[in-house]
């Protein structure tokens, strides 16, 4: 068992009235698949759930595990709650910096197989969709350059096959910045772009979005400030009503830990808990990559929580480490 967290800075949230307004204000058509507003969310919202207390204890599920692609830091991750499979996402080697390698990983982190994508972003976060024994997968595409700073345009979705070829369908073309993630309990999407100069969220069930359908989102609304000071965006997951996000940079040791999770309420679009993530202190240079979901087959919910390390500082190679909270209150 890990170290008790400590609290992050202070958070800055909307009001439920700024909210709505905030909404009604932002006015966004982004191609052929452009999100209304917040004023178009469902009516009723999302229906209240229990949600992961970020405050508790992390534990491991693995530690420095080489991916596909040795080079790379491990990006966003998401699971296949039905056919308990884990993704995670990586820059490929030798290339500019928007081309994407997605690995199929063990639950004890060895390589099972691993797709190409090219020219797709980033990868800050993906999901996963079943469908049967298959396991279709969400992810940004279509990147606005060719270096590491690029992101994606669109999103993709296309099923995994072992060393093939993405046989892609593109969603929200035209958008700036876009990535999502995947409710594998509840099965909704969530889709977090730059809209108005501003990040915002929108949620949607997984089989309209999967249909094209993305009219009528859930809810729709704009990322709080996590401080008062600036903060590096490092991946977000959603669990029924509750968006969590992660955030920090990468420190040669733990003296300089800053990784903090953020529990947010979907409905209303405020900061409900903060607090610093101390889950694998002792790796060398840890940095947070990508938060994820998963509802394991004896029925805990976790949340996983992703870091990048080194062996050294001075070693090209990168290794994927996750740890977990599994206290579920409500």
């Amino acid at each position: 068992m890990l170290q008790n967290p400590v609290p992050c800075p202070p958070s800055r949230a909307l009001s439920r009235r700024s909210f709505f307004r905030a909404g009604a204000a932002t006015a966004v058509a982004l191609g052929a698949g452009a999100l209304r507003t917040g004023t178009a969310a469902a009516d009723d919202g999302i229906p209240v759930s229990p949600y992961i207390d970020i405050t508790q204890p992390s534990y491991d599920l693995f530690r420095s595990k080489m991916l596909h692609e040795s080079h790379h830091v491990m990006q966003g991750f998401a699971f296949d709650n039905v056919n308990r499979r884990l993704f995670v996402v990586q820059a490929q080697n030798g290339t500019s910096g928007d081309d994407l390698c997605l690995n199929q990983l063990s639950f004890s982190g060895e390589v099972l197989g691993s797709m190409h994508v090219a020219h797709a972003g980033h990868g800050v976060s993906i999901g996963v969709e079943p469908v049967g024994t298959a396991s279709y997968i969400w992810m940004e595409c279509d990147a606005d350059g060719t270096t590491t700073d690029a992101r994606g345009t669109a999103l993709a979705r296309f099923k995994f096959v072992d060393g093939g070829t993405p046989s892609v369908k593109k969603f929200l073309t035209g958008s700036k910045a876009i990535t999502c993630a995947t409710d594998p309990v509840y099965r909704r999407l969530a889709v977090r772009r730059s809209e108005g100069g501003r990040m915002w969220y929108s949620v949607y069930p997984l089989a309209s979005a999967a249909a094209g359908d993305f009219s009528t989102p859930l809810v729709h609304f704009p990322q709080p400030a996590l401080s008062t000071s600036s903060v590096v965006f490092q991946g977000y997951s959603i669990l029924g009503s509750s968006l969590y996000t992660l955030d920090g940079s990468g420190h040669a040791d733990a003296a300089g830990i800053d990784s903090c999770v953020t529990r947010i309420d979907m409905n209303t679009g405020l900061v409900r808990d903060r607090a610093l993530t101390r889950a694998g202190s002792t790796l060398v240079y840890r940095e947070p990559e990508g938060l994820a979901v998963y509802r394991t087959a004896g029925g805990e919910t976790r949340l996983f929580l992703g870091f990048g390390s080194r062996s050294s500082m001075d070693n090209v190679d990168r290794y994927a480490n996750l740890f977990y909270k599994n206290v579920l209150v409500g």
